[in-house]
């Protein structure tokens, strides 16, 4: 049976988490959301805690933690603010975790050490116009010239995008052979040809940057190639089986968020004389709420858990993200429900949890991707 009696450090953390999301991240939450500013010192309060490299070892700038910490941290971030959770779980998870898992030492020097301590913030370049679910089809190549490739084509969807210092790229090096064909690159944002060429202006986790990436005739060094030639799928989709988790802990951030609105509502609103929390019907939306939050952060920690073991974790990742996205879905709009009319107001944060919980159900693998990827696991088994 698992057991998730937490360590008295995964309970530090998170109570650390909590104080700061509490104490100053949710304090202009609502603002940046609505006017779409970026939370520079916010991000750099978390990276002075250590949660914006949580899981690389010491030696390479990081805190060294496991993931059932980063996960408990992560919920506590987005549970104040989901742009601010999206930004810490995308330079942890999708960026940080690749150079580690696969950089040279040079790279891990150079790149990995200030991204673990945040004074680089990391972005990764997968999705293109053409390339979202469809993640093969990559229109950006990478041509060998030398000791440089020469990159050209467009990203979209790029969280951090027009913030970021440092791009994992990944794009074609050989037309013809699918996945084996397609690299991975780390391209620092100041080369010359990288443009952030649109930012994008979302429903929702507003405060976090979106942005469009063009490469015009980028050189980048050879020795900036993560791995050998051919590996850039292979580490993008082991890399977004470990961000699933993240946005799983993001989504559940968000869902706890929403029951903590509502109890709070029913607890001061009365109906016909009677506070909301007395009549029944209220109950069981609150009641249905709670197990389900539960119930997606057990399957979040057993993901973590399993990745932490050095077990397969692809199916756990998914069906973790998969759930959780819903569960965010679902508790938002119990949230309005609840509230009635005032739920629809700006005045009440639940409108915003609903705007953010959204996109866990489209990014980094759709619901639709998620069940594709368990429906295939669940296949293969003996």
């Amino acid at each position: 049976m698992v057991n998730f009696d937490f360590t008295e450090e995964q309970l530090m953390i998170k109570e650390a988490a909590r104080d700061f999301a509490e104490k100053e991240l949710s304090k202009g939450a609502a603002e940046r959301d609505e006017k779409e500013i970026f939370p520079h010192e916010q991000i750099k309060r978390m990276a002075g805690l250590g949660f914006m490299g949580m899981m690389v070892p010491p030696e390479h700038g990081g805190a060294g933690l496991d993931t059932i910490s980063y996960v408990l941290a992560l919920e506590e971030i987005s549970r104040a603010d989901a742009s601010a959770g999206v930004i810490m779980s995308v330079n942890n998870s999708l960026v940080c975790w690749g150079l580690e898992k696969f950089g040279t030492d040079s790279q891990k020097e150079k790149y990995l050490r200030p991204l673990a301590s945040g004074e680089f913030l990391g972005a990764f370049c997968l999705s293109e116009p053409e390339a979202g679910s469809d993640a093969v089809n990559q229109r950006t190549t990478a041509v060998r010239s030398g000791d440089f490739y020469v990159i050209n084509g467009t990203k979209n969807f790029i969280t951090n995008g027009a913030n970021a210092d440092i791009l994992i790229v990944m794009a074609t090096t050989e037309r013809g052979k699918g996945s084996h064909g397609v690299s991975a690159f780390i391209v620092e944002k100041s080369f010359p040809g990288v443009v952030v060429s649109r930012k994008e202006h979302k429903l929702g986790i507003r405060s976090s940057d979106t942005a469009q990436i063009t490469f015009e005739e980028c050189h980048v060094p050879s020795c900036n190639r993560i791995g050998e030639e051919g590996l850039g799928f292979r580490f993008a989709m082991m890399t977004l089986d470990g961000g699933r988790i993240g946005i799983a802990a993001q989504a559940i951030g968000i869902a706890r968020a929403a029951l903590d609105a509502s109890l709070k509502y029913v607890r001061e609103r009365k109906a016909f004389d009677k506070l909301l929390y007395e009549f029944q019907a209220i109950q069981f939306k609150l009641a249905d709420m709670h197990t389900n939050i539960e119930a997606a952060s057990l399957l979040a920690l057993n993901a973590g858990l399993k990745k932490d073991r050095g077990e397969r974790f692809t199916k756990d990742a998914a069906m973790a993200k998969l759930f959780a996205s819903k569960v965010a879905v679902d508790c938002a709009l119990e949230a309005i429900q609840i509230h009635g009319g005032y739920g629809y107001l700006k005045d009440f944060p639940v409108e915003r949890y609903l705007r953010d919980a959204k996109i866990t159900e489209i990014y980094e693998g759709t619901s639709e991707i998620q069940r594709l990827v368990i429906a295939r696991e669940v296949l293969d088994q003996d």
